[in-house]
């Protein structure tokens, strides 16, 4: 192995900005636990990404009433998505929109490290 390529490839690394997108995800307060769980599963795939999620609740017409339903929604969100993600921004209402963000957690983090050290070794050999 040539030792100065591996040395480069390391330095090459370590100065890549790291691109952090906020992805969106739009639910509405009556959404079936099959199409949440495939909510959940595309923004288990944004995180694996390093990107953050913005989970959105809109309530339509005469919804806006039972505001406990949406806050229920995201609790329930926050529950199943705990291992993967952590609140950064608590949920909160805009108008007719309720909103909440998840970012990366540090345990995810550690996971996506590993995976890619293996894949380099992979590469590598």
């Amino acid at each position: 192995m040539d030792w100065g390529k591996f040395r480069y490839e390391q330095q090459k690394q370590k100065t890549k900005p790291q691109k952090i997108e906020v992805k969106g995800i739009r639910l509405g307060i009556k959404i079936g636990a099959h199409d949440l769980e495939t909510k959940l599963r595309l923004a288990e795939k944004f995180l694996l990404k390093r990107d953050k999620v913005r989970f959105q609740v809109r309530f339509r017409g005469r919804e806006i009433v039972h505001k406990e339903l949406g806050l229920a929604l995201l609790q329930k969100i926050r529950e199943k998505m705990a291992e993967s993600g952590e609140v950064e921004q608590e949920p909160e209402f805009t108008g007719r929109d309720l909103f909440m963000t998840l970012a990366p957690s540090k345990s995810l983090k550690r996971k996506i490290i590993e995976k890619g050290k293996e894949d380099a070794e992979n590469q590598n050999s």
